[in-house]
């Protein structure tokens, strides 16, 4: 296996002071090496770079990934995950559900957020999939359907937007309102008009935490 090198130089980097401060930063939810992400993508890099030069993805690459107990191993397939994006299929959405889903935190789920918003686009009919994870008894899952379109830019589906938000009002979950306030927050950068009336009509159903990010730029 290939990357069994990678991993081994990864773990022979371990900082002893770093990892328990990185790890208190994430509630000490998981493990971590104490790698920062200049010196982990240094050391990776260059396995990626060939890794991502292979006709097809590697999940096996990634399930190793997933199974190792510190976080970095976690970070490193959703690195190598994006680098290889183009080569998703449509059916793929499926692994990427298992892996939100699996050691979910917000790290890992607002970075494979990007890597679903590029499968959709290649994949519109994905957008029933979102308007589902949309209303998921899992909140990353919810998370991921709200924040996919965020680097769309004008090119973002205000009407499924609108849709994604309103399921999700009243969920009482940081995570949700604070997602609603980033998405709304980065489109207001394009279209600020659109996000001043959209927090107008939704005001008394919106958490707080929602409307003050969502406000920040207009």
């Amino acid at each position: 296996m290939w990357y069994a090198e990678m991993f081994a130089e990864l773990e022979s980097q371990k900082d002893e002071e770093k990892a328990p401060q990185m790890a208190a930063y994430m509630k000490n939810r998981f493990p971590f090496l104490g790698l920062q992400k200049p010196e982990r993508a240094e050391i990776v890099k260059p396995y990626i770079k060939r890794a991502a030069k292979k006709e097809k993805i590697d999940w096996g690459f990634i399930d190793a990934c997933w199974l190792k107990s510190y976080r970095e191993a976690q970070y490193v397939g959703v690195d190598y995950l994006s680098a290889v994006q183009n080569k998703l299929q449509e059916h793929d959405l499926a692994k990427l559900q298992e892996l939100i889903t699996t050691k979910s935190w917000w790290d890992t789920s607002d970075s494979l957020a990007g890597v679903v918003g590029f499968l959709v686009q290649k994949y519109p009919a994905l957008v029933a999939d979102m308007l589902a994870w949309s209303k998921s008894e899992n909140i990353w899952l919810r998370r991921v359907a709200i924040l996919f379109q965020l680097k769309y830019k004008e090119k973002t589906d205000v009407d499924l937007l609108e849709k994604i938000i309103c399921a999700n009002f009243g969920s009482g979950e940081f995570f949700i309102d604070k997602a609603i306030g980033w998405i709304l927050r980065e489109y207001s950068k394009v279209n600020p008009g659109w996000v001043r009336g959209f927090i107008r009509k939704y005001e008394d159903k919106m958490a707080k935490l929602s409307i003050k990010e969502g406000s920040k730029y207009i």
